[in-house]
Order: structure tokens, then C-alpha cells, then sequence
């Protein structure tokens, strides 16, 4: 990664990717941060071999695709392992990310989707065997994204300027 700082027009490209990275250009992007075209599409290559963009994705709305359940399974692994067991949790079918945490006794965060119980069930059972130890399960409703607000000061700034 390079040791080059994220700067507030890397940061507004970055809100505007994160709005909409399929319908917007960087174009548009250049008209926002007042910069040009070659500028945007320079920055975006830039973030993205530095590791600052990992990738581009679909928000997928798992209830309307037929997985109604959508858990989060709450784990504690031994602190050296933890960080290498994740490439084996993404791996069970019907897990959609982790999320290592740092603080208090449960330090993974399983997000599973299935149809039924039971394939909630499954993956409990897989990180059991595992060796982790499942501390809660959550059922959540709803999950909804926004884009982070501090990338969008230059936007702001350029609007009221």
C-alpha cells in the first residue's frame, strides 16, 4: 500500500463510488470535486492498487431473493487464530461476511442468510465445529447502508463555495 494520504478529493470520489459506483462516471465525479475526467480515473486506479477500494459489489437484498433470515452469529476464537480462521467462515455456505472485532469476549461477527432455520442451524454448526464458540445469535429485519458522510465534505464545500 502505498504511503501516499487520502486526500479530501480521494475521499470525495470514494462517497461518490459509494452512493452509486455503477450509474456514476467519473465525469461526473470531476464536475463534483472540481478536478477533470483523466484526474477521477487516475485517483480511482491510484485507490484501488493502494487497497483502498477493495472491489465493487451488488447490495443484495437477501428477503426479496428468497433468504428471509438473516442472522449474526456473535463468536469468540483464541485471539492468535481468530484473524485466520475468517478465509474458513467465508467459506460455509451461507455466510456473507465476518467481521473481526477487537474488544469485549466475542471477537468474530458471522453474517449468515438462509431460508429456514435450519440453514441458519448449519452454519452454527460448522463454526462449532470450527473450534469457535457461538456466545449469541441475532435475527435482524432490516439492513440498510449509507455512504460515510466525512467523504463528502469537499462536496459540501464546493456547493456552498
Amino acid at each position: 500500500m502505498s504511503n501516499r494520504e487520502v486526500d479530501e478529493v480521494d475521499k470525495a470520489i470514494l462517497y461518490a463510488l459509494q452512493e452509486d459506483a455503477r450509474n456514476v462516471s467519473s465525469a461526473d465525479i470531476a464536475e463534483r470535486t472540481g478536478t477533470s475526467d483523466s484526474t477521477v480515473r487516475k485517483r480511482i486506479q491510484r485507490l484501488e492498487s493502494d487497497g483502498v477500494i477493495k472491489g465493487y459489489g451488488a447490495h443484495v437484498d437477501y428477503q426479496q431473493s428468497g433468504y428471509p433470515l438473516r442472522m449474526l452469529l456473535y463468536c469468540t476464537a483464541s485471539i492468535p487464530e481468530r484473524g485466520g480462521l475468517i478465509p474458513g467462515i467465508l467459506d460455509i455456505d451461507g455466510v456473507v461476511s465476518v467481521q473481526e472485532l477487537v474488544t469485549g469476549e466475542q471477537n468474530l461477527l458471522v453474517t449468515a442468510v438462509g431460508e429456514t432455520d435450519d440453514d441458519i442451524t448449519s452454519v452454527a454448526q460448522e463454526l462449532l465445529d470450527m473450534g469457535l464458540t457461538v456466545a449469541d445469535e441475532v435475527l435482524v429485519r432490516t439492513h440498510e447502508t449509507t455512504p460515510f458522510g466525512e467523504f463528502d465534505r469537499l462536496a459540501h464545500a464546493t456547493d456552498d463555495g
